[in-house]
Parts: structure tokens; sequence; C-alpha cells
């Protein structure tokens, strides 16, 4: 309950700080979402610590971004100023952390869940439902832009990049696959625990 307090103070601060409150909500619509969800289902399927930590960080990515917008936060410009790079990435560490904190999520769905064990399949069909994730939110992106036009400029971040949709996902592939690479091992531990 320490980590849902910690998300809902997140969710409460940056929604009073926002820079528009419609992007906010955009945002951070999934951790309205999810975080009611994971509070519901805690007794009949408790995650991980490593998966409730992921979580939260996932969940204060997303309230950070929706707070400044993902083109204009001062840690992405902090970044772009240091690396000289054209635009803000804090976008791109968004969709990095859309495949690395689910590739932990759906691979605790997948052993508690099916008969599948641990290795390739399961590593293979973790990074299968991660990159359709990646691509529906993108699809999300586009149905907005389609709804909104220039409205949702804040909202897609693609700062006039014509290949963020493609970096989007490649972003996402990445993400999935280095935390299975980096979490594999330590998401093992803590499921043989229970």
């Amino acid at each position: 309950m320490l980590l849902a307090g910690v998300v809902l103070a997140a969710l409460v601060a940056t929604g009073i700080q926002a820079k528009s409150l419609g992007t906010w909500f955009l945002e951070v619509v999934w951790v309205l979402i999810g975080l009611p969800l994971v509070i519901a289902l805690r007794r009949r399927f408790p995650l991980t610590r490593l998966l409730c930590w992921l979580l939260v960080l996932h969940a204060l990515v997303l309230c950070y971004g929706g707070q400044y917008t993902y083109a204009e936060t001062p840690l992405g410009e902090w970044v772009q100023e240091w690396l000289g790079t054209q635009r803000n990435n804090y976008d791109r560490l968004g969709h990095f952390v859309q495949g690395f904190v689910p590739a932990i999520a759906v691979r605790e769905v997948l052993l508690r869940r099916t008969p599948l064990r641990p290795g390739g399949w399961v590593s293979f069909l973790t990074v299968c439902v991660c990159l359709a994730i990646g691509a529906c939110f993108e699809f999300v992106e586009w149905f907005s832009a389609l709804v909104a036009g220039s409205g949702a400029d804040d909202f897609l971040a693609t700062q006039g990049d014509v290949w963020d949709t493609q970096w989007d996902m490649f972003l996402c592939l990445c993400g999935a696959v280095l935390s299975l690479l980096f979490l594999r091992r330590v998401h093992d531990r803590q499921l043989a625990g229970r």
C-alpha cells in the first residue's frame, strides 16, 4: 500500500501542476486504470516485489511526462542540452519503459497462468506482447491525431521526427529485450518464493 500511496501522490501532484490537463489525462489514464486493478486483484493475484516496483517506476515516468508533456520535460531538456541533440528525448525514455516494465508483467502472467516454463517461448511471447502493446499505443496516438489534429501535438511529442513511430516501437522492443536479459533471474527467484 505504500507504493500505491507513492503513485497516488504523484498523480495528485502532477495533475495539479499539469501544463495541460487533457494531455496529462491521456498520459496517466493507464495509471488510473492499472492502479485500482492491481489493488483489487492483490489477494487473488499478488505480484512479485520486482513487478510492483517496476509498475511504480512506470507510473512515475507517465506522471512526469504528463505533467510537462513529453516534449517539454525539464529532465529531457537537460539531457538534450547535455548531449547536444535536436529534440527532447524524454519521449524515447517513455517508450523504452513501455517495453521494459510490461515485459516483466507479461512474463509473470505467462509463468503463473499458463503451462509455459521459463525459457525461449516465454521470452519470445513476452517480447511479442510488448511489441503489440507498443503498436496499439501508436494506434492511440494516430487516432488522437485524427480526432484532435494539431491539438494532439503535446500528446504525440513527435517534435517533427517523421520516424517517431518507428523509434517508439524499436525502443519498446529494446526495453522488453533488456528487461528479460537483466531481470529474468531475479524475477525467477521471486516467482519461486511464492
